[in-house]
């Protein structure tokens, strides 16, 4: 059977309003195709793409790389919890389409919380540590300052869970973290410090801990990763402390006379308090019974301060040990430098991300925040052009794109 033939079918008419609404769709998807992630973004990818998504794979929705790129922005721009991190990016999520593939859209909170609190902290620690080398660049040389913090609210009192306790390592110069683990008190740092350490590049400069970390293995760790070290002393080191202690009393009494010394003196004032500080070193150690016990042990210090406030006057002294070279000004550097963690690290994560406050405590979430603090703080100090606090500049970066923009275009 012959079937009559078909008349051609006729074009479909489209208006001129619906041709420019198509023909920008799709210019508005190849813009966004072509979009370049900020360089800190794309270097988030590149570090953290070997983390282990702790999710079923059937059951996945939302992108592992998505989750954590969607947290960091969020805790840049003043996200201190899971929830606030999803109505940041349900705010931004046009932005973040530029970049993120998103194949769901934003993620609840409760995921977030989810995929945290699962996520191998250790795994995390070592993406971050890797992303910190990869992206900035460290002073050769410098104090990398090693010492802890107890993140007050993070216990548990239903689980029984203690508040977790985190030993951080900055960088003074860069003012950067490097790196950072968990340990479950601070009477367990000695532990924990040695675990950082092998995260970390310290060839060439100077590790200063406090006396908790005045051990003979984390001082031969250090000497033997190229590093110098320069270790407060205190009781817990007995006949060492005793020694370096009853030595620089006996030389204090003569005034050092014909003994070989270094000395450098500062004074500080401010806000009607005046501080001196001396700082004596001594090379020559041959009386020292523990001297080879401790690998490169080359040093003893002592730091005199004098404070004085309206009528009172108070003096005290403190006492190292060190592997670095008879030079009482680099020795006064690394002993003031160690303060930088305390003064800007510890002090900021309180102030500008209200860190002791955060309740953020399930499985191993309150570890993994911790992380996201520290990539947000180094990204917001390396941005030079708002001349204001990090506080301040997390606000800025909420309220304004462009600025967040400058915030993850950092480049090594």
């Amino acid at each position: 059977m012959v079937l009559p033939p078909q008349p051609a079918a006729e074009p479909i008419a489209v208006s001129t309003s619906t041709a420019l609404t198509l023909a920008m769709t799709q210019a508005r998807l190849e813009q966004q195709a072509a979009v370049k992630p900020p360089p800190a973004v794309a270097s988030l990818s590149e570090h953290f793409s070997t983390l282990s998504d702790p999710r079923e794979a059937d059951l996945v929705e939302h992108k592992l790389l998505d989750i954590i790129t969607i947290a960091v922005c969020g805790v840049i721009c003043g996200a201190d919890s899971w929830v606030e991190v999803e109505v940041f990016g349900k705010a931004r999520q046009n932005w973040l389409q530029g970049f993120l593939e998103l194949p769901n859209g934003i993620p609840s909170h409760d995921t977030f919380g989810r995929v945290f609190s699962r996520l191998s902290a250790p795994q995390l620690q070592r993406c971050f540590a890797s992303w910190i080398e990869g992206v900035f660049t460290v002073t050769a040389g410098q104090v990398i300052a090693v010492d802890g913090k107890t993140l007050r609210r993070s216990y548990d009192r239903r689980s029984g869970k203690a508040a977790i306790h985190m030993v951080s390592a900055w960088a003074q110069a860069n003012r950067l973290v490097l790196g950072q683990v968990k340990t479950e008190a601070k009477s367990n740092e000695i532990t924990a410090i040695p675990e950082l350490l092998k995260l970390l590049e310290v060839k060439g400069c100077i590790v200063t801990i406090d006396a908790m970390g005045c051990q003979r293995a984390i001082a031969a760790q250090i000497i033997e990763r190229g590093g110098d070290y320069v270790l407060a002393l205190k009781g817990n080191q007995g006949g060492l402390y005793d020694d370096v202690q009853q030595f620089f009393d006996y030389a204090h009494a003569r005034q050092f006379a014909s003994l070989a010394h270094r000395y450098h003196e500062t004074l500080d004032a401010d806000h009607g308090r005046v501080e001196i500080r001396r700082y004596w070193t001594v090379d020559e150690l041959g009386w020292l019974a523990d001297k080879a016990k401790w690998k490169g042990l080359n040093l003893i210090g002592m730091v005199e301060a004098e404070r004085h406030v309206g009528e009172q006057v108070s003096v005290e002294r403190r006492y190292y040990i060190a592997s670095i070279g008879n030079e009482a000004v680099r020795f006064a550097h690394a002993v003031r430098g160690h303060w930088g963690i305390e003064n800007q690290l510890h002090w900021s994560l309180d102030v500008a991300f209200n860190e002791d406050a955060c309740r953020v405590r399930q499985g191993e979430a309150a570890e993994n925040f911790a992380v996201l603090r520290p990539i947000a703080l180094s990204l917001l100090r390396q941005e030079k052009t708002a001349k204001v606090g990090i506080k301040a500049k997390r606000l800025k970066a909420a309220l304004n794109p462009n600025y967040l923009n400058k915030v993850l275009n950092v480049k090594k």
